[in-house]
């Protein structure tokens, strides 16, 4: 019995060894539409990414995954040698969009009612439906299982599954309480400065410093951040944004909705929670008020960022986001997370009237505008957390949409997706923009979306480094896996 025991193992090592050798040498085959090492774009209409208005027929030249030419298809100069010219008249093309508040966990359906809350690794589906939708870079702004992380960025960077450019942030830098059991933690300043070099050190770019941080652990993050040149971030509740500012910190995530200085029952360093302070938000709090606006300039002077998520705002509105556009992520979730959705949706619509989130998205809009209008760099991340109903890629093309509901114009709102995220991650020399000398990191879509900005979500080829990936191909290679894995 033994040795039929050991036979049969021999036999599965042999076979998965075989299997392994047997493997086609690209795995990504499947998912690739254009993949020659020249290609021309031509008679495209054109967004840049720098915020300048759209140009018609315009040829863009890529060798080997940079783009070396942009010119306008009207010269009629002559195509390079061998290169394959792909016609795109009526088509647009934008840059990979830089997703700066993106995750590679989600938000677990069904969970008891005296149950823990705890986030699932999305493995396969998150990075294929951020491809899919046009996002080729993206920043993790926390991690809940940070080695599966780690070694995902290795396999797509290394070429064996498809997904974006990732620069992924450490494991939260939380105080007492942590928000669940996935979440250290810290024990004191100390212990603030220790995780982040050890972070550091296996591979981490970012941090991010979350909710009840005290104010000593999180300037003891900062400092020990800054000292490898590494950036810190914060969705912070014990410490407003002045605060935050003065301490050094780099980027804030979310925007005015989370900031609680302004809350009449805010102690120092303490978070009074969520709801005391965004119902008085929404009741009182003006955005062209001095106090607001001092804030604002603080940021701006201190060369802090702000991370735009309007999608997972939207999500706790009543009616929103459009029936439509959940539908269209229906087929990506499994039946439970729909069902989960649904159910939450309808519980949000008949509590609508007792809701302060219409009023804050309204608020958080405003904040954004007049944080751009003095000087601020504002970027853009989906954070598809919440009840689940914004899932990767999806919510940040619903992100674009959101900001020019907010007032900028659709290339203002592509200026804020693609280079400003760029220019925060030190990235803007090689991507962000459709110029010479970048990456050849390419959005391609059927229609206008700067007279539209809806069209963003009629991806037809998104290129990652002058490859072209089919993204209905990576959404069905996924279908129905979006709250399993």
């Amino acid at each position: 019995m033994q040795f039929i025991c050991k036979l049969m193992a021999g036999v599965f090592i042999l076979a998965s060894v075989c299997a392994a050798q047997t493997t086609a040498p690209n795995s990504l085959k499947t998912y690739i539409k254009e993949d020659a090492p020249m290609i021309v774009l031509n008679n495209v209409r054109l967004i840049d990414g720098t915020g300048a208005p759209a140009r018609e027929r315009m040829r863009i030249d890529i060798d080997h995954g940079k783009i070396v030419n942009v010119q306008s298809a009207m010269l009629r100069n002559a195509f390079p040698p061998g290169a394959k010219v792909i016609d795109l008249e009526g088509k647009t093309v934008f840059p990979g969009m830089v997703g700066m508040h993106e995750h590679l966990y989600y938000a677990t359906p069904l969970e008891p009612k005296d149950g823990v809350v705890f986030f699932g690794e999305a493995p396969d589906s998150a990075p294929r439906l951020y491809l899919a939708a046009g996002v080729t870079t993206a920043r993790t702004a926390g991690s809940v299982e940070p080695y599966a992380d780690i070694e995902l960025k290795k396999a797509i960077d290394a070429g064996k599954l498809p997904g974006p450019k990732l620069h992924l942030t450490a494991p939260y830098l939380e105080g007492a309480p942590t928000l669940g059991p996935q979440l250290y933690e810290l024990k004191d300043a100390a212990d603030a400065g220790r995780l982040v070099d050890y972070w550091a050190a296996e591979g981490a770019t970012s941090f991010k410093a979350y909710m009840h941080i005290t104010p000593d652990e999180l300037k003891a993050a900062i400092d020990h951040a800054h000292a490898k040149g590494l950036k810190i971030t914060g969705h912070l509740c014990s410490i407003g944004f002045t605060e935050a500012a003065d301490m050094g910190i780099d980027n804030l995530e979310h925007g005015f909705v989370v900031d609680t200085e302004f809350y009449s029952g805010k102690k120092p360093g303490v978070c009074p929670g969520q709801r005391g302070p965004m119902m008085e938000m929404a009741k009182s709090l003006d955005i062209e008020s001095a106090l607001v606006q001092k804030m604002i300039q603080d940021l701006v002077s201190h060369h802090v960022a702000v991370t735009s998520t309007l999608a997972i705002f939207e999500s706790f509105v009543a009616g929103r986001a459009p029936l439509e556009f959940e539908t269209e992520q229906k087929s990506s979730m499994s039946g439970q997370s729909w069902s989960h959705v649904l159910e939450t949706r309808a519980s949000i619509a008949e509590n609508g009237d007792k809701s302060p989130w219409a009023v804050l998205l309204k608020k958080e809009m405003e904040f954004e505008r007049s944080f751009v209008k003095a000087g601020g760099l504002l970027m853009a991340g989906c954070d598809p957390t919440g009840f689940g109903g914004i899932l990767a890629g999806f919510g940040d093309q619903r992100n674009l949409e959101l900001l020019v509901e907010a007032g900028f114009t659709p290339v203002e709102a592509i200026h804020i997706a693609t280079e400003n995220g760029a220019k925060w991650l030190v990235e803007d020399a090689s991507i962000g923009t459709i110029a010479p000398g970048k990456a050849a990191d390419i959005v391609v879509v059927d229609g206008n979306p700067a007279d539209k900005i809806n069209d963003v979500e009629k991806v037809e080829t998104v290129f990652k480094d002058g490859v072209g990936y089919d993204p209905a191909k990576l959404r069905a290679s996924v279908q129905g896996l979006a709250g399993i894995r």
